[in-house]
């Protein structure tokens, strides 16, 4: 109800025939209403799934949806898609099977036993010591 008066200033009659439309008050308002829960139990659950993992994995997730709607509607509904969507959507699906198995690989060591490294630039710092004396 915040937003009903922005709503006939930005929609102007247009809000009013669509309230006009509908049998009765009640229905138009339960759509309204049920819209509102509906966005809020969205939120809450993107808001649990980062709580729960990380907001990498949240957006590896996101990345993984779109990729994996796009191929649907092509495969489903024949929907056409350019060579360059396709290639996307394959380096997509592979850079999200790929994350998925290191996160279980990581999920799978023991806390207190890292794993050595494999080779000499993993052993190379990410941060230059001098730089650390600087700041």
């Amino acid at each position: 109800m915040i937003l009903a008066v922005p709503a006939m200033l930005l929609e102007g009659s247009g809000v009013i025939e669509w309230l006009h439309t509908c049998p009765s008050l009640l229905t138009s308002l339960l759509i309204i209403f049920g819209s509102g829960v509906l966005a809020f139990c969205l939120n809450f659950s993107i808001f649990y799934v980062i709580h729960s993992t990380t907001a990498v994995t949240f957006n590896v997730a996101g990345n993984l949806k779109v990729a994996v709607a796009v191929t649907c509607s092509w495969l489903i509904f024949r929907n056409p898609i350019s060579a360059l969507n396709a290639i996307g959507c394959a380096i997509t699906l592979v850079g999200c099977t790929f994350y998925g198995y290191v996160r279980h690989m990581l999920s799978q060591q023991q806390p207190g036993n890292p794993q050595p490294p494999r080779g000499t630039t993993e052993c190379v710092p990410l941060v230059n010591e001098k730089l650390d004396e600087k700041v």
